[in-house]
């Protein structure tokens, strides 16, 4: 329910929201006891919010929110587990999974139908999953995974959804992130405190276990980059025939600062090295790479310039985090732009321009439900025509974000709360850029994705 205007006053904007969060319980019925059969819906505008376990939720879902109004639906909600939180989408958004952290399942939906496709089993827990093509296939790094006559844990399961069962457990040390090619035919992943690039080519391996990464390299499955370029890799962004590796260095333990590597995926090569500030997520629009993350060291992560209020106050934060504009023309990252610190996951570019960036594990500021003074959490908004920065008065780690093209606003997941923010805020007005409201979805909202194209 889209809760009144943007200047609502953050005591209101409370009471309201505990009022709706009431009502949904009542009009909802909750996730898990409903009788409603899986109906197709003919909304065109589904977005679909993890509902996750809470103080006061015992069961999860898959909740289907209206994206024109900002509303719950009448649709009945997709049953994923018990706590499901992190969730993957075809490009094509016909496929939907989603992983549910008490069984270490994944699940996954026909989003067109509203009617389940099949589940997975994984050895362990993952935090990173995706779903490269329009086929029930994906790919989730399971860092704890055992591989039978070996001691080291880690692998990568190439999930198929239509079998119901993993069809294939590739061994990865530690594998932590995957990230793939526009065509599934290529899989970048990346393990814990290790300054290795494991690529991956799927469709060589072989069930039920390849353990192709343990023998020499390369081969038809693996291939393990090294050398001085990588220093903790933990991501990439990749655009059409090259991959930009994101480098933590320092700040995941590493021995060199951090980096952003640029790999050919045709050679395997890389062909430059820019120097950043901190790097743990990026995102590629045109010609232009944008990249956060904490430098360690404190005469790089100061928080100089961030204020609050109106007259402008400094911070009460003492580490900030940064955010490099890369221009890939040149090769070049213009100086960092002080941002909310953390460990930043989480990042969406808006139509018009607002680019949302979310962390966890951050230095919050204030509480949001006692605004006496500065409030502040894991999230920040840079505007990418006027360079203003804005960390909005919120608190809590970031865990989703979705855009829109026909409203200007963004969902975000913000300590299990989804708010929901205007983009076309004057976000010079500091004190003014408060979400404008929120979608009453009782229980911890983890990632959120719409279904359908709007």
């Amino acid at each position: 329910m889209l809760l009144g205007a943007c200047r609502l006053k953050r005591s209101i904007l409370v009471l309201v929201l505990g009022l709706s969060a009431a009502a949904s319980l009542l009009s909802c019925g909750g996730s898990g006891g409903s009788s409603l059969s899986l109906l197709p819906t003919h909304l065109v505008d589904r977005v679909l919010a993890a509902q996750g376990v809470s103080a006061t939720l015992t069961f999860g879902a898959l909740i289907v929110v209206n994206g024109q109004y900002d509303t719950l639906t009448r649709t009945q909600p997709l049953s994923a587990g018990s706590s499901p939180g992190l969730m993957a989408i075809t490009p094509s958004r016909n496929i939907v999974i989603a992983f549910d952290a008490n069984s270490n399942n994944v699940y996954a939906f026909d989003t067109a139908k509203n009617t389940p496709v099949g589940s997975v089993q994984l050895q362990g827990a993952t935090s990173s999953m995706v779903l490269p093509t329009s086929n029930a296939v994906g790919f989730a790094a399971v860092p704890t995974a055992a591989v039978i006559g070996y001691s080291f844990v880690g692998a990568v399961d190439v999930m198929d959804f239509t079998t119901g069962g993993t069809v294939t457990t590739i061994a990865v040390i530690n594998a932590q992130t995957v990230v793939s090619n526009s065509g599934g035919t290529q899989l970048l992943v990346f393990s814990n405190d290790s300054d290795n690039v494991t690529v991956l080519s799927p469709a060589a391996a072989s069930p039920p276990v390849d353990t192709s990464c343990l023998a020499s390299t390369p081969n038809t499955v693996c291939t393990i980059l090294s050398g001085s370029q990588f220093s903790r890799p933990v991501n990439a962004v990749i655009s059409g025939s090259t991959a930009y590796i994101l480098n933590c260095g320092l700040q995941c333990g590493g021995t060199q600062p951090a980096s952003v590597a640029v790999l050919d995926l045709a050679s395997l090569t890389v062909t430059n090295t820019i120097a950043v500030d901190a790097a743990t997520i990026g995102v590629v629009n045109g010609s232009t790479l944008y990249v956060a993350g904490t430098p360690p060291s404190p005469a790089n992560n100061a928080c100089t310039g961030q204020t609050w209020g109106n007259p402008p106050q400094p911070t009460a934060a003492t580490t900030c985090g940064r955010l490099d504009v890369v221009d890939l023309n040149s090769m070049t990252a213009a100086p960092g732009i002080v941002i909310t610190d953390g460990y930043h996951g989480q990042m969406d570019l808006s139509p018009n321009g607002q680019l949302f960036i979310g962390s966890t594990n951050c230095t919050n500021i204030g509480n949001v439900n006692f605004p006496s003074g500065e409030v502040r959490g894991c999230l920040s908004i840079y505007n990418t025509t006027t360079g203003a920065v804005v960390v909005p008065p919120n608190n809590g780690d970031v865990n989703g974000f979705q855009s829109f093209t026909t409203r200007n606003i963004e969902y975000v997941s913000e300590d299990g709360a989804l708010w929901v923010y205007d983009t076309t805020r004057d976000i010079l007005l500091i004190n003014d850029f408060v979400p404008a409201g929120s979608v009453p979805i009782v229980g911890y909202v983890g990632s959120v994705k719409s279904i359908d194209f709007f």
